[in-house]
């Protein structure tokens, strides 16, 4: 069987590993003081995708007007430090846009975070959204990287 991996790039992002239907593993992106820790990262995925086929979706975003230089160019360097680990390791992946997974995912839905979060705690009972114990909103990056991963699973 193939584990399907979603990514929602960036420093607050996650990622989510489904096998089959089971929810196998998910964590938000690594931060080692300020910047993203792309060794627990890959080490991460190593552990995770071991002796196994594996496929990747990462979704795939562009800056928006009125985002700042700096943030902008954070985002870029943390979004191909991702593509960097997965080519690296020989994850295959593609790349697939926020309007083609919440279509088919959140189908029938306002397609906006809360829409992500709740599918995500209906689809895998159990899930815990919370990035920290002393978190007390859902992360919505982890509810998109669960979500990117079962619309990696039904199309790759």
């Amino acid at each position: 069987m193939i584990k399907y991996i979603g990514i929602d790039p960036g420093k607050t992002g996650a990622i989510a590993i489904l096998y089959g239907n089971e929810l196998l593993d998910y964590t938000t992106m690594m931060v080692g003081g300020k910047d993203l820790d792309l060794r627990a990262i890959a080490r991460w995925l190593i552990l995770n995708t071991e002796k196994s086929e594996v496929v990747a979706c990462i979704e795939s975003v562009h800056a928006m007007p009125g985002q700042g230089v700096t943030s902008m160019f954070t985002f870029g360097f943390v979004t191909g430090a991702i593509h960097g680990i997965l080519a690296t390791l020989e994850i295959p992946y593609h790349l697939v846009t926020p309007q083609a997974w919440k279509k088919e995912i959140l189908a029938g839905t306002a397609k906006d975070k809360q829409s992500a979060i709740d599918h995500a705690l209906r689809a895998y009972p159990g899930v815990n959204l919370l990035a920290t114990p002393k978190s007390h909103v859902p992360h919505s990056g982890l509810a998109d990287s669960i979500c990117i991963s079962e619309f990696c699973s039904r199309n790759y």
